[in-house]
């Protein structure tokens, strides 16, 4: 049977994408323009503070010690888990080098960015695990300035538990400062900051799209829309469950798009029933997100297997992608487009969002058919390097040389003759492009 859309979404993540580029580069002019003294006005207007903005070791203290000892327990067991999967992340990158030819050696090394700057939401919510995931990863990475950077609220500052977790996470620089003000004083270097080589973390509209202007003179983690998240689920799956996990994620935003893919019509039917009940039980806030992205976002799609959901899955390549069904280890193998992955009712993308040890800084907007998500290797340069004895450059001269003439680049080829009369003035070589 063809797919099936049991609710279909009237909208998509991109059809009210405000146009906010001519702001935001009218912003980054400003601020690149007229330093720290126009970075501070914009943080007066947008953020309505007026208090120091690179946080003094007594301010992190001061914030550190209104952190209840039980929060900073789990903050420290969910830091800990990301940095040991960081760490077995780098072990992957290996330097390394081999002989091409005899003679010739190239190799390959990892060196990390130097400055890294890490947004941190923390207006609609304090995100606290946004600063482990960017922080923690930078560290391991062994960036060797760290900037956590989130925008405080009027009169307060930043959330306490947001300062504390940035500081124990390994950040250098903890700066209050939000919005495209507080992307452009990283990478422009304001408030004596070194300027960033590497900008990462999610952020709204505005955030996004000062890190896409800013790519190229800056590296980013990836472009970013709004989250969305993906349930594949059989007969066997728990419809609450599912329930449960749709309204989780669509609480992130009023334009944040779940689906649900299935196999099984009574299973799509179940969830559409219990997810409006759901949503009405949240708080205020989440509620009206969560009542926005599952009335216009949200979709529940019927397959006729499992075939045909796998399929659907990659082509909606999802940032999240949970399956709740049978035979986990074929998913695994079969699926291929998506940001993180979370197999079996035991675990949910919550779990990965906040404490489990992965990454939940994700390509989102389908951004997951060509990239993974935040990790340690996104901080790493990988570079090559080669050397070589005279006799190891003897046939990668001559092909060099013939190659650059047929190209018609003689300057190229030149460089190669000049060590070839050099090395070997005894031999004659045929250089030409046409033997």
């Amino acid at each position: 049977m063809p797919r099936e859309y049991l609710k279909k979404a009237p909208l998509t993540s991109a059809s009210d994408a405000a146009d906010v580029q001519a702001t935001v580069q009218e912003i980054l002019s400003a601020i690149e323009a007229g330093g720290d003294e126009k970075a501070l006005e914009y943080a007066a207007k947008f953020d309505k503070y007026d208090g120091n903005v690179v946080l003094s070791r007594t301010e992190i203290d001061a914030a550190s010690a209104l952190v209840p000892e039980k929060l900073k327990q789990d903050i420290r067991f969910a830091h800990d888990n990301v940095r040991r999967f960081a760490e077995a992340q780098k072990e992957t990158l290996k330097d390394i080098e081999v002989e091409i030819v005899p003679g010739l050696i190239a190799g390959q090394k990892s060196i990390p960015c130097n400055a890294a700057g890490c947004y941190v939401p923390g207006g609609r919510y304090s995100h606290i695990a946004s600063a482990i995931m960017t922080v923690t990863t930078a560290k391991v990475a062994g960036c060797q300035h760290i900037v956590a950077c989130s925008p405080p609220r009027a009169d307060i500052g930043i959330a306490p538990a947001i300062i504390y977790t940035a500081d124990l996470c390994g950040a250098d620089t903890i700066m209050a400062m939000g919005g495209v003000q507080g992307v452009a004083a990283m990478t422009f270097g304001l408030f004596g900051l070194p300027k960033a080589d590497i900008l990462v973390g999610p952020g709204n509209q505005f955030v996004a799209e000062a890190k896409r202007i800013l790519f190229g003179r800056v590296g980013i983690d990836m472009f970013a829309g709004p989250t969305d998240s993906l349930i594949i689920a059989d007969r066997s799956a728990d419809a609450s469950i599912v329930a449960a996990d749709l309204v989780g994620q669509a609480e992130h935003g009023y334009n944040s798009p779940v689906w649900l893919v299935t196999d099984d019509r009574e299973l799509g039917e179940k969830v559409m029933e219990l997810v409006p009940g759901l949503i009405a039980d949240l708080p205020e806030t989440n509620r009206k997100n969560a009542e926005a992205a599952w009335r216009d976002y949200a979709e529940v799609i019927l397959c006729a297997d499992r075939k045909e959901m796998a399929e659907t899955a990659d082509e909606y390549a999802p940032e999240h992608l949970t399956v709740q069904a049978e035979d986990l280890p074929w998913w695994l193998d079969t699926l291929q487009c998506y940001g993180s992955l979370f197999l079996g009712e035991e675990t949910t993308v919550a779990f990965g969002d906040k404490a489990s040890g992965t990454n939940h800084v994700l390509p989102t907007s389908g951004a997951a058919s060509y990239t993974g998500g935040l990790s340690v290797h996104k901080y790493m340069k990988i570079v090559t390097w080669q050397r070589a004895t005279r006799e190891g450059a003897k046939p990668v001269a001559e092909a060099t040389a013939r190659i650059s003439r047929l190209e018609g680049m003689e300057g190229h080829a030149r460089t190669a003759d000049i060590r070839l009369r050099k090395y070997f003035p005894d031999e004659t070589f045929d250089l030409s492009a046409h033997g």
